[in-house]
């Protein structure tokens, strides 16, 4: 074992130390840690910033797409959020212990499925720095420890929003430990801590392909990957078109780095000649470049081909993909074939054909007239998330609190023994 993949073990023994005490304690004592925590992120506002920039600095120097800076960045009003977003889970009901059925055997035995935290859950994730608080508000929510590895392009922010946090667990009387940073920006901390069977219980990639394949190679223990975002919007013939452009142009536009940013628009074929002129044109006012099919392509002034890459491509930036369909069939089979199973969209006023999409679609999340960027942990309610899962087991989609749970049975008796 390296010097590096023992000292990561040891962090990963001392948060999973930690675990038990926070499942132990009360929901007021977790509440009032991440109180604490998002006092502490707004105390430390200039330290963060100043090390937010430092970041954003090295990051340009190395190149980074503007994508993935704007990933990256901090400003005052971002932070406000990440502090808020830990009020918003402390807010939210208290998930450990509650009781999910229960029922009685002719015996007289009365079982009950009961909610509980998981343990140690491990996350690795890149370039966006929130997710160090949003991952360690889930998890102290939910009684579970977490041991974070984001990437090395945000190593200076995520350590100082990590010590804030950890000042509001240590104000609450729980360990420090208990929300751990890897302070190591060298690759070979991924595989080290995705190979600790025994002490992390569950691990969650969030990123890129490379990170996701690194970590389900080297895994001995359960992944839940937050997989690629290869988002759609289906124009369908019944659509409000001028309601389908503004979903369209929020759906790419809005965060284009977003993993929940539509990649390609589906337009049926009976609306395409009125639909297309118009979203190329709105496009190119946004600076977005339309990569159409060749149906498409005489149909959006401006639009360069489209190639079949680029519809199996996360683009992450103000790149959008576009090609005409006839009729649901096709963009149900085109979403099959292309699609990551993460989010997709049909813009309709003819309800049987959205019900037949959303009944057909098989991806985590699936929209009817709204825009794939609500695919959030935010926006569903969840106060934050910790991934968008597009696994089948265990959680699916924005994974909150309660995806951040499992549960055991309580079976209660009075002398009753097995014949």
């Amino acid at each position: 074992m390296s010097d590096l993949a023992r000292r990561v073990a040891e962090l990963a023994a001392a948060a999973k130390a930690a675990a038990r005490p926070v499942a132990l304690a009360s929901a007021a004592v977790r509440e009032a840690a991440l109180r604490g925590a998002a006092r502490a992120i707004r105390e430390d506002e200039a330290a963060i910033l100043a090390a937010n920039a430092e970041d954003v600095a090295a990051a340009r120097a190395k190149g980074l797409a503007e994508a993935m800076l704007d990933r990256l960045r901090l400003d005052p009003a971002r932070l406000a959020a990440v502090a808020g977003a830990c009020e918003e889970v402390a807010a939210l009901p208290d998930p450990v212990g509650e009781a999910m059925e229960s029922w009685t055997r002719p015996n007289g035995l009365r079982i009950t499925r009961r909610r509980v935290p998981i343990g140690l859950v491990a996350i690795i994730f890149e370039s966006r720095p929130n997710v160090t608080v949003d991952a360690a508000a889930l998890c102290l929510k939910s009684g579970n420890a977490c041991v974070l590895r984001g990437g090395s392009e945000a190593i200076r922010t995520n350590l100082a929003l990590a010590r804030a946090f950890g000042r509001g667990l240590a104000g609450a009387g729980l360990p420090a430990a208990a929300a751990t940073l890897l302070p190591f920006t060298e690759r070979e901390a991924v595989p080290a801590l995705a190979s600790l069977r025994g002490v992390v219980d569950i691990i969650v990639p969030r990123g890129g392909p490379g990170l996701i394949a690194a970590v389900t190679e080297a895994a001995k223990v359960p992944v839940i990957k937050h997989d690629a975002g290869i988002c759609h919007v289906y124009v369908h013939a019944a659509a409000d078109l001028d309601q389908a452009l503004a979903i369209t142009l929020n759906a790419k536009c809005q965060r284009p780095s977003a993993c929940n940013a539509a990649e390609t628009v589906l337009v049926d074929a009976a609306v395409a000649p009125a639909f297309l002129p118009r979203l190329a044109a709105a496009l190119a006012e946004r600076r977005t470049e339309l990569r159409a099919c060749p149906r498409a392509l005489p149909l959006a002034p401006g639009s360069r081909p489209a190639t079949e890459d680029d519809f199996r491509t996360e683009h992450l930036g103000l790149v959008l993909n576009a090609k005409v369909v006839d009729g649901l069939d096709e963009a149900v089979a085109h979403i099959a074939a292309f699609g990551s199973a993460h989010s997709d969209a049909i813009l309709t006023r003819d309800e049987p054909a959205a019900r037949a999409f959303l009944a057909r679609v098989d991806s985590a999340c699936v929209y009817w007239n709204a825009s794939t960027r609500f695919t959030d942990g935010g926006e569903f309610g969840f106060g934050a998330e910790v991934g968008i899962s597009t696994e089948r087991l265990h959680a699916r989609g924005p994974m909150g609190i309660r995806e951040l749970t499992t549960w055991k049975f309580e079976v209660v008796g009075d002398g009753q023994v097995r014949a």
